[in-house]
């Protein structure tokens, strides 16, 4: 990626006409030709630091305001559309430079690369900007992008930072079947899935099957954890199981389409002998939150009797849990990314056993064999 110098933006003709100086005036009490202002004015020439000072003193300025230093810009693909000034953190996926907008919390917690400057209330995207750099462009090309549902990819990439520094993972929240799709469309390295397949009683590569006919993708193996219902402490209610949706009385708070635990919830349902028509028909089954956390949530604060989840969202909340299935949670990469160095630190990371303590700590987790290949198509 060739990144464009920092240029100096020459506010000198500006300064002149505040202080109404000709051009012939402000050259003679300078020293310097009037062919050399005009190049200073046009930024064609940038003076010595002597004229500099020289400049300031006629125009009865600062040095420092006669000139700016304009921050280079670099083209980047927006995948979202973004309004106004957007600070964007930036990262290379393949012969694209993409820029991913940090907008709501995320925004104030994490460090901007550059900024895509509109006018108030302009919109941009998706599609090619101009973004402003903020810092060094050279760790741009060492940047992976991370996409899954799961809170502990989070973690996964802290790790990553430390086993490998020179590194960095950018982890973005988004649904299983939300994250092979991106990673189909170029935009990320990688995608963390959890995607069970009724029919054939297996856990992604179905889905990965389906969506990259013919192309070479890597499963990798990330941990394996518990998925059941997220219940109140205590569990008031007494529930057993999935059959327990059908009492009445009891509100579920559901994950929408694509999620891998709301796939989960329909195969238990289906177990059941309870129709598509039927589970639409459940209290709260149409009700979609879009993370574990939020489902959790929705539990601990009354406004629902259960959520399909994972046992860690219920211990994060100090929630009960019942279990249903352990399923595999896997990183799915396509081979031209397997040996990115972000990719290489985050299956390092997964083997350390710094990572994997931690990791079982959160609850529900066996990380016995992250960051080890588990198929190839």
């Amino acid at each position: 990626m060739t990144i464009p110098p920092v240029t100096l933006q020459s506010h000198v003709r500006a300064l002149r006409e505040r202080a109404h100086l000709r051009p012939s005036e402000l050259a003679r009490r300078v020293g310097i030709s009037r062919q050399a202002l005009h190049k200073i004015e046009t930024e064609a020439y940038l003076p010595s630091t002597l004229i500099a000072f020289q400049l300031a003193q006629a125009l009865d300025c600062r040095v420092d305001e006669l000139f700016t230093l304009v921050p280079p810009e670099v083209n980047a693909t927006l995948c979202v559309p973004v309004t106004g000034d957007t600070r964007v953190q930036l990262a290379q996926v393949g012969d694209r430079l993409l820029a991913f907008p940090l907008t709501g919390t995320p925004g104030f917690r994490q460090t901007a690369d550059g900024v895509v400057r509109l006018s108030a209330g302009a919109q941009a995207g998706p599609g090619e900007v101009r973004a402003e750099l903020l810092g060094s462009p050279e760790r741009l090309p060492r940047t992976a992008v991370l996409v899954g549902c799961d809170p502990s990819l989070e973690l996964l990439a802290s790790h990553a930072a430390r086993h490998a520094p020179e590194v960095r993972v950018l982890w973005h929240a988004a649904s299983s079947l939300a994250a092979l799709e991106a990673l189909s469309r170029g935009e990320v390295h990688a995608a963390g899935i959890h995607l069970w397949d009724a029919e054939t009683d297996q856990s992604n590569l179905p889905f990965v099957e389906r969506l990259f006919p013919g192309q070479v993708m890597h499963l990798l193996t990330l941990w394996s954890w518990e998925q059941g219902l997220i219940v109140p402490p205590g569990n008031p209610r007494g529930v057993q199981g999935p059959a327990d949706l059908l009492q009445p009385g009891l509100r579920l708070v559901n994950r929408e389409e694509g999620a891998g635990s709301r796939l989960l919830l329909d195969a238990w349902l289906g177990r059941e002998g309870v129709t598509p028509g039927e589970r639409r028909a459940l209290p709260g089954y149409q009700d979609e939150v879009h993370s574990h956390l939020e489902a959790a949530g929705r539990v601990a604060a009354g406004r629902a009797d259960l959520a399909p989840g994972p046992r860690s969202a219920a211990q994060a909340l100090g929630l009960d849990f019942v279990p249903v299935q352990v399923e595999r949670f896997d990183l799915v990469v396509p081979d031209e990314h397997l040996f990115h160095p972000g990719i290489t630190a985050l299956l390092g990371a997964a083997q350390t056993p710094a990572f994997r303590a931690d990791l079982a700590l959160l609850g529900g987790y066996d990380p016995t064999h992250a960051g080890e290949r588990w198929h190839t198509t």
